[in-house]
């Protein structure tokens, strides 16, 4: 088997709880999903309202682009557990194919999360990790690479991706 080809493992049969409102217990709370979405989308929207309708366009596009945003990101946070997928690398990694004996989880620990993150930036624009790996490297090496050189940490970052792309449908 070709070692860019090894099989993920998805966990079967379970599936977390979801996140919850810290202050009112309800589900679907997700702070940081929201956030993210209403910045990217509420500067968007007031670049092309901008662009359309002067200051009052720049400010409804704003204003609609942060509610569409923040809705998006909280659809991208409720698929994503980073909890749980921590969890489940630290108890699974000693069995990847990559991993070399004796490696603590803490040396793939960053590439296993940077490929869950990937995921879900990046498969709802349809992009597959093959087709995402020219960005995704050239990121690793700017941001990343505390632990693992890209030609090793891809490996982790695929599997992590694969992972969720096996059990979950992107949001759209």
């Amino acid at each position: 088997m070709d070692r860019t080809d090894y099989p993920t493992t998805p966990e079967r049969g379970h599936e977390p709880e979801p996140h919850r409102d810290p202050l009112s217990g309800t589900p679907g709370a997700h702070p940081l999903g929201v956030a993210g979405g209403a910045l990217g989308a509420g500067m968007a929207g007031a670049a092309i309202g901008g662009a359309i309708g002067g200051p009052v366009g720049s400010l409804a596009g704003a204003v609609v682009g942060a509610v569409a945003g923040g809705v998006a990101g909280s659809a991208v946070a409720e698929r994503l557990h980073p909890t749980v997928e921590r969890e489940y690398w630290r108890e699974h990694f000693v069995d990847r194919p990559y991993v070399e004996k004796g490696s603590p989880f803490e040396d793939y620990e960053e590439a296993y999360e940077f490929g869950w993150e990937s995921w879900a930036l990046h498969a709802p624009e349809g992009l597959t990790f093959e087709t995402a790996e020219p960005q995704l490297q050239r990121e690793w090496e700017q941001f990343g690479a505390a632990k693992l050189p890209w030609s090793r940490a891809r490996y982790a970052a695929r599997d992590a991706w694969l992972r969720l792309e096996h059990r979950r449908t992107p949001p759209a």
